[in-house]
């Protein structure tokens, strides 16, 4: 079967977005978005696991029994969340620390799951990588998306603590947005994240039919109605 990775992507990303459109892994979205590092963080241990997982799943398609591939797929999810933290243990303690039990509940997350089962077992490797990827991508974007709204909001910087991904230079990286901003909790507190969530939400779905309504088709259906109708 021929794979339209442009469609892949573009779902994955934007039109099936998983935290903007499908709504799944909401728990970790809302948590841990309080700054753009710990989003990015999060999200960029999620592109990981979506791409292995699909990546395993396809391989070993032909050789797991349906009745027992629900139950496979969540032990092979589980695997690859567990290197992936003992790799942040490893490598990023103090962003491992912060992250806390968010990293584990990956395996809990129900986009991963959700594409093992609907694309990856149905699909040779490589377009199950792309899906993995797109699919991640989508969800990383919402994630930083968020972390960085509440962030500006509720403290006026942008990347603070980025020191917890990049190391020594994070410290270049970190920005006042407001200077001497007081701060807005709100915007911290798990209520805050709910509305945030709701605004990007909004957001998207107006720009959405706002380039509906600008394409070339939309504007053509709306001329042919006109005509119809006897309007000039």
């Amino acid at each position: 079967m021929q794979i339209d990775y442009q469609q892949v992507f573009s779902d994955g990303i934007w039109r099936q977005n998983t935290g903007l459109v499908v709504l799944l892994g909401l728990c970790p979205l809302l948590a841990v978005t309080n700054t753009v590092i710990n989003g990015l963080g999060l999200g960029l241990a999620t592109i990981l696991t979506l791409v292995f997982t699909n990546l395993t799943v396809s391989l070993t398609r032909g050789l797991v029994r349906p009745e027992i591939r629900i139950p496979a797929y969540v032990l092979i999810i589980a695997s690859v969340v567990t290197v992936i933290e003992l790799l942040m243990q490893a490598w990023l303690y103090d962003l491992y620390r912060v992250l806390g039990i968010f990293i584990p509940l990956i395996v809990t997350n129900c986009a991963i799951l959700g594409r093992a089962e609907a694309f990856a077992s149905r699909n040779a490797p490589l377009p199950s990588v792309a899906d993995g990827l797109a699919t991640g991508l989508g969800f990383c974007l919402a994630l930083v998306a968020l972390g960085a709204f509440r962030e500006v909001i509720g403290h006026g910087t942008l990347m603070s603590q980025a020191g917890l991904l990049f190391g020594d230079l994070g410290a270049s990286l970190q920005l006042s947005i407001i200077p001497d901003y007081p701060g807005f909790l709100l915007a911290m507190l798990p209520p805050g994240a709910f509305i945030s969530l709701g605004l990007l939400i909004a957001a998207k779905s107006w720009l959405d039919t706002h380039r509906a309504a600008a394409s070339p088709s939309a504007q053509q259906t709306k001329a042919n109605t006109d005509c119809q109708n006897g309007n000039p």
